[in-house]
């Protein structure tokens, strides 16, 4: 737990610099100092309320027992096995499948299954993603996530303006931030990759451990495997208009919503999917060895056990 928090300080450092770095190129003198100051208030407000913060950015909806009961059951019997508090449960309207989790801790946790998600895979296959991501909730990644996707897009927001300044002369003439043009276009470019960079490297190795452990939580890392295969080739066919918009926090998804785009794959927040999988199978093979991984449960497609409970897919499981 120190590590993580360790981490999260660093994360913060990071996209501060950057952030008040464009601030200086923006107003000089005084622009460092507001921007400082505006990375102070966004840093206490993305410890806090990052995973409200994300939850808005792709519009997902809370359901309830009563509203999604299946899915909410087996959230509910995958924390149990993880032995974490029951998260809050969340679904995006979004034709991708993908999920992502957030919170400060895991006792303010949540979890986000996109509808396409929901609709394309089977009950084995959702049970390994979601126990995905209730790894990162045990690992106490989901704040560093979160606090990266808050700080990220705040980043592209300011490159943004920048751009637009540039295209219609709010620049021009203006020669505080010492580098001109040039410096302003360099600062338009590089600080979003600056960004993406730092989001890079707090997030591939997390995806490995989170897979593992996800694996463990469900008892079947064939699921995840499964899942992992179905998913990021609808990710190469399916657009995902949300993460388009908000790019900053593509890393927070169990597999990168943007591989569609070749510039993205460039700075991949995410190992490849391929050795993910190749992980996962040596992990059945290993569990299987020594008797870890559950059998005998789930031998029908569509079919999953989690906590004694026995759940088959009907013809509209989601309502």
């Amino acid at each position: 737990m120190p590590m993580n928090y360790a981490k999260t300080a660093l994360l913060l450092a990071a996209m501060t610099a950057i952030f008040v770095a464009l601030g200086a190129l923006i107003g000089g003198q005084a622009g460092l100092v507001i921007a400082f100051f505006i990375a102070l208030v966004m840093n206490a407000v993305s410890l806090w309320k990052s995973d409200s913060i994300v939850l808005r950015m792709f519009n997902a909806q809370e359901v309830s027992e009563t509203s999604a009961p299946e899915l909410y059951s087996m959230v509910r019997d995958l924390a149990r096995n993880a032995d974490l508090p029951m998260p809050r449960v969340y679904i995006m309207n979004n034709p991708q499948p993908n999920a992502f989790a957030t919170g400060r801790s895991p006792s303010h946790a949540a979890v986000c299954a996109s509808t396409g998600l929901l609709e394309t895979l089977n009950k084995d296959e959702i049970a390994g993603v979601l126990a995905h991501e209730l790894a990162h909730v045990k690992n106490r990644d989901t704040l560093t996530m979160a606090v990266a996707a808050t700080i990220g897009g705040a980043v592209s927001m300011v490159a943004q303006y920048m751009q637009f300044g540039m295209l219609f002369g709010g620049n021009r003439g203006n020669d505080r931030g010492a580098l001109g043009a040039i410096g302003t276009l360099a600062a338009i470019v590089l600080a979003p990759m600056a960004a993406g960079l730092v989001q890079m490297a707090i997030s591939r190795s997390r995806e490995y451990q989170a897979d593992r452990l996800g694996a463990m939580i469900c008892g079947k890392p064939l699921w995840l495997a499964s899942a992992l295969r179905k998913i990021d080739s609808s990710a190469r066919r399916i657009p995902n208009d949300q993460a388009e918009a908000i790019p900053a926090a593509a890393h927070m998804f169990i597999i990168n919503p943007l591989n569609g785009h070749g510039v993205d794959n460039l700075f991949s927040t995410h190992p490849n999917v391929v050795n993910r999988i190749a992980a996962l199978e040596a992990l059945a093979r290993e569990m299987g060895a020594t008797g870890m991984e559950t059998s005998g449960r789930s031998s029908r497609p569509g079919e999953v056990w989690i906590g004694g409970q026995n759940y088959t897919k009907p013809p509209n499981p989601w309502g």
